[in-house]
């Protein structure tokens, strides 16, 4: 479908716009994650079938342009993506509202699994300072950054994806 296609240069870009703007956007150590919200705006959307390419793609990308083994992007979205397609399936009628509760634990999900990385591979980085310093302005920032992320996914699914309408006669 043109819609697996075009996962490649809009995730692309949104990486881009993050590494180059929204990295230097910092509230204390934390910064925005546009990827991951471009991730559970698509994952919520009604009419959207290719959620796991998009995830494929985007946790490729992150896996590449990080220190953080590929791994780590791509199970720590690979969570964050099924949790948006469970809530979108079985529980939330409100787009809006599941988008905001996803990018909510979905955020604590992505950074809890890379600080557990982190430790692992020696970095003295403790539960306390990585929650307070990193995580939670993070999630400020995610939270902010899902309104727009959230109108311009919303947007291209409904493009790409019309809404048909069966007429009877």
């Amino acid at each position: 479908m043109l819609a697996d296609w075009l996962a490649f240069p809009l995730l692309g870009g949104m990486l881009m716009i993050q590494s180059a703007i929204i990295s230097r956007l910092t509230l204390l150590n934390g910064s925005g994650d546009l990827v991951l919200l471009a991730l559970i705006a698509w994952a919520l959307h009604e009419r959207v079938r290719s959620a796991l390419a998009w995830l494929l793609v985007g946790g490729l990308l992150v896996g590449w342009v990080s220190g953080l083994p590929l791994l780590v992007p791509l199970v720590g979205y690979g969570m964050v993506v099924a949790l948006a397609r469970v809530i979108r399936r079985q529980v939330w009628q409100i787009p809006l509202l599941a988008m905001l509760f996803v990018t909510f634990w979905g955020t604590l999900i992505y950074h809890a699994l890379t600080i557990v990385t982190l430790q692992f591979n020696g970095t003295s980085l403790t539960w306390a300072e990585a929650l307070t310093h990193v995580t939670l302005p993070s999630l400020f920032l995610n939270l902010i950054f899902a309104f727009p992320v959230y109108a311009l996914v919303n947007d291209l699914a409904n493009w790409l994806y019309p809404e048909t309408v069966v007429r009877h006669a």
